[in-house]
Parts: structure tokens; sequence; C-alpha cells
């Protein structure tokens, strides 16, 4: 009972932000952009505007929703529906994953720091939640212990991307607007494509932290 308390309604959460983020994208993925944009086309105006052309790439990737920006390669993927694509949801999505190549140009400090927690993260999310399932089916508070610890450090890394995607987002919008790529009517439908899209992760960390509460009122209460 005290579980579904703590993490339902991040649950919850979780689920109206998935349904959101694919209902907003393929809402606006209708809408064609009045310049007439592609997603790729987009990625290349704004990486060349910030004098990024010659060392950020830009490749297609499969999938939907797929997209991303890989700093070790220095590289911007771009999913089979923003690509080639020239709808509202293509340039908001395209201008996003460029954001991240000019927070990593700027050395922007959450990015740095999600880049730092990677490798501890990893190996932390593959190792708490064994530990904890294991300290609480024998009620070992020890195990718990380290497996609190260890979900503190995926806890972490969900609470610095927030910052790290509401950033990409806002610079995506400046950029689309400085740039002429989108008019001053389609500003708000980017910002819809991007807020839905950030959700996702406001409902990540809001259930990370749901269960990282809820382990902690275990230990507590065994170690009373």
């Amino acid at each position: 009972m005290a579980y579904l308390i703590f993490v339902l309604p991040a649950f919850l959460l979780s689920l109206y932000a998935q349904f959101k983020v694919k209902s907003t994208f393929n809402r606006y993925s209708k809408v064609r952009s009045a310049r007439g944009y592609k997603g790729a086309e987009v990625a290349a105006t704004l990486l060349r505007n910030n004098g990024m052309s010659g060392s950020v790439a830009i490749e297609p990737v499969r999938g939907s929703l797929t997209d991303h920006y890989d700093p070790s390669t220095r590289v911007v993927r771009l999913s089979e529906t923003v690509y080639g694509n020239n709808s509202i949801s293509a340039i908001g999505v395209a201008a996003h994953e460029v954001g991240h190549a000019i927070q990593h140009q700027q050395q922007y400090g959450p990015l740095e720091l999600r880049h730092k927690i990677v490798p501890v993260t990893n190996i932390a999310s593959s190792a708490s939640m064994p530990i904890l399932l294991i300290g609480l089916i024998f009620y070992n508070t020890n195990l718990i212990l380290l497996g609190i610890i260890l979900f503190s450090a995926v806890v972490l890394f969900h609470l610095v991307t927030l910052p790290v995607e509401l950033n990409a987002s806002r610079r995506a919008v400046a950029q689309l607007s400085d740039a002429g790529v989108i008019t001053n009517d389609e500003v708000p439908m980017v910002q819809k494509v991007l807020g839905a899209a950030a959700l996702t992760y406001v409902a990540a960390a809001i259930a990370a932290i749901a269960n990282l509460l809820y382990y902690l009122m275990i230990f507590a209460s065994g170690d009373d």
C-alpha cells in the first residue's frame, strides 16, 4: 500500500507524459512550417550560425523520437520523422538537438556534469535494483542502504538532466527565431512540442525521487 502511495502518482504522470509527447509530436507533424525548412536543413543552418558546421556532423537515424546529440562523436542524429520532414515538430526537435551541441561547445555546466556521471550512473542503474530487491526479500538493511546509495546516483542523473533538457529547448526556440526559420505565429507551436518532450524528463525525475523516498522509508522502518 505504501509503495502505491509513493509511486502510483509518479507512474500515472509518466504515462501521461508519454501520451502527451506522442500526441503533441503527431499533431504538429501534420503542420508544415511556413518557410519550408526540413529537420536536417534546420540543424545545418543553426550549426552554421554558431560556427560549428565543420565540427558537428548531422546524420539520419532509424526510428521515431530517436533523435539525440552524441557528444563523443559530435554528431546530431535525427530520426526518420525529423531528418527530411519540414513539419513544426521536425524543426523543433532538430533545433533542440542542436541546442545540446551548442551546450557542448560552450561547456554548459549541467551538461558537463551529466557527461562525467554517466559511467557511475550506468553501473548504479544496473546494480541498484538487484541489490535492493535482495535486501527487501531478506529484509537486510545493509543491502537496502547500499541499494539506496547506488539508486541515489540514478536520481542525481535525472535531476541534472532536467536543466540540460530545458535549457536546450530554450536555446532551440531562440535559435529558430533569430535565424528566421520560424514565424512569430509558429513560436508557440514549437514551444508546445518541446514542452511536451520536457514533461517526460520531469516525470522520470519525479518517479525516481518517489522510488528513492519509498526505499528510504523502508530503511528507516527497519532501522528502528
